[in-house]
C-alpha cells in the first residue's frame, strides 16, 4: 500500500507533509498526527500560546503543534523519558520550542493558569474516565483555554457485554472507550468546563484500518487490530472528539 494512494492522506494534509517513516517510529498506536490535524480543526491554537500536550508518547504531536501552529508546547509523558524526547526535539530543530517533561497525568509539575491551552491525542482515556480528573486539569489552564483530545470510541454506548463481533478481540482497557455523548455528560458534571465539541471523527475507522495496514507491510508484525476494524465496519469503534472551555472565571477554581 503506498501512503499517497489512502484516503487518510488526503484527509489530512497537514500530517501528508511528514515522512511516512518518521510517523511509524513516532507512533504508539494509530497515527497521532492525524489525530492532532483532526483536533486542531476545531481548536483554537494561536502562534506563542502556551500548549500542554499531555500524553504526547514520542513528542510527534508535540513537533506537529509546534511547526504548524507556533505554539509553545510542553510535552508530557510518563511511558516515554523527557531525555528521548529532547533528541527527538533537538532533531526537529525545535528546541526552543518544545519542552519535554517527564511526569504522571495526575501528578503535573505546573503552575496554577499556566496554560492558554491543554490537548491529549490517544491519551486521555487512560487517566481521564475517572470523575474528577477533569476538575483538577482544569486549574492548569487560564480561565477560557481549552482542553481538548482525541481518543478511540465508540459510535454509542455498550449496554453489556460489548456485541458478539468483537468480543474474541476485546480486552479490558478497551472499556475506556466511550461515545462522544458519555464523554460529554461526564465533562459537563464537573462544572469545570463547558463541552463545546463532542463528535466523531467520520470514517475514523477507515483512517485507523489504513494506519495498520501501513504499520504491518513496513514493520511487520501482527494486524489483529486491523481485522477487528475491518469486521466491525464502524458500526461502534472509530475516534471520539472531545473540545471543552474552561468556565469559572478568574482567582475561582
Amino acid at each position: 500500500m503506498k501512503y499517497e494512494a489512502t484516503a487518510a492522506y488526503r484527509r489530512f494534509p497537514l500530517s501528508a507533509k511528514y515522512d511516512l517513516d518518521w510517523m511509524l517510529e513516532s507512533a504508539m498506536g494509530p497515527n497521532p498526527l492525524w489525530l492532532a490535524e483532526f483536533l486542531s480543526e476545531e481548536m483554537s491554537l494561536r502562534p506563542g500560546m502556551r500548549v500542554l500536550d499531555l500524553g504526547c508518547g514520542k513528542a510527534a504531536t508535540s513537533i506537529f503543534l509546534a511547526k504548524e501552529f507556533g505554539v509553545e508546547v510542553w510535552a508530557a509523558d510518563l511511558w516515554i523519558d523527557a531525555a528521548s524526547n529532547e533528541r527527538r526535539v533537538a532533531d526537529a530543530g525545535l528546541a526552543d520550542r518544545i519542552h519535554p517533561v517527564h511526569c504522571e497525568a495526575h501528578s503535573l509539575p505546573f503552575e496554577k493558569d499556566f496554560f492558554d491551552a491543554v490537548v491529549s491525542l490517544d491519551a486521555y482515556h487512560y487517566f481521564g474516565t475517572s470523575e474528577t480528573y477533569i476538575g483538577n486539569l482544569v486549574n492548569y489552564v487560564k480561565p477560557g483555554g481549552e482542553i481538548g483530545f482525541v481518543v478511540p470510541g465508540l459510535a454509542t454506548e455498550f449496554e453489556g457485554d460489548p456485541p458478539e463481533h468483537l468480543r474474541d478481540f476485546w480486552v479490558w482497557d478497551f472499556w475506556t472507550f466511550h461515545s462522544p455523548e458519555w464523554w460529554r455528560r461526564h465533562l459537563d458534571r464537573s462544572t469545570k468546563v463547558t463541552v463545546r465539541t463532542a463528535d466523531r471523527l467520520e470514517e475514523g475507522w477507515r483512517y485507523w484500518m489504513e494506519w495498520n495496514a501501513l504499520d504491518v507491510e513496513l514493520k511487520g508484525g501482527s494486524d489483529e487490530e486491523g481485522r477487528m476494524l475491518e469486521i466491525d465496519a464502524g458500526r461502534n469503534l472509530g475516534f471520539t472528539r472531545c473540545i471543552a472551555t474552561r468556565a469559572d472565571p478568574p482567582g475561582n477554581g
